[in-house]
């Protein structure tokens, strides 16, 4: 269940998902590992990272930049979920 204070995941995921699909031409699950699946390359995990901070309003910095944030859709969300929660940024 969502609060106010409470970013909706699967929403997120379902956008994030679209924008995935838009960029690669590939349908991908939210679950599925985008590194190994050849969905993401380095390149474009850093255009991922950019379109998340201007799309999300987030900042993503220090430790939430690891490669284990962004191997899935649904790590993704859940990344963005905790940095729109006040006093979620790390750095």
């Amino acid at each position: 269940m969502t609060t106010a204070n409470t970013p909706d995941t699967h929403a997120l995921e379902k956008e994030l998902l679209e924008f995935l699909e838009g960029r690669t031409g590939t349908a991908w699950d939210a679950d599925t590992d985008l590194f190994d699946a050849g969905g993401l390359s380095s390149l474009f995990a850093m255009q991922v990272v950019v379109h998340l901070e201007k799309t999300y309003a987030i900042s993503v910095r220090g430790a939430d930049l690891r490669l284990d944030n962004f191997r899935t859709v649904r790590r993704m969300a859940e990344l963005v979920a905790r940095l729109q929660v006040p006093g979620g940024q790390r750095g």
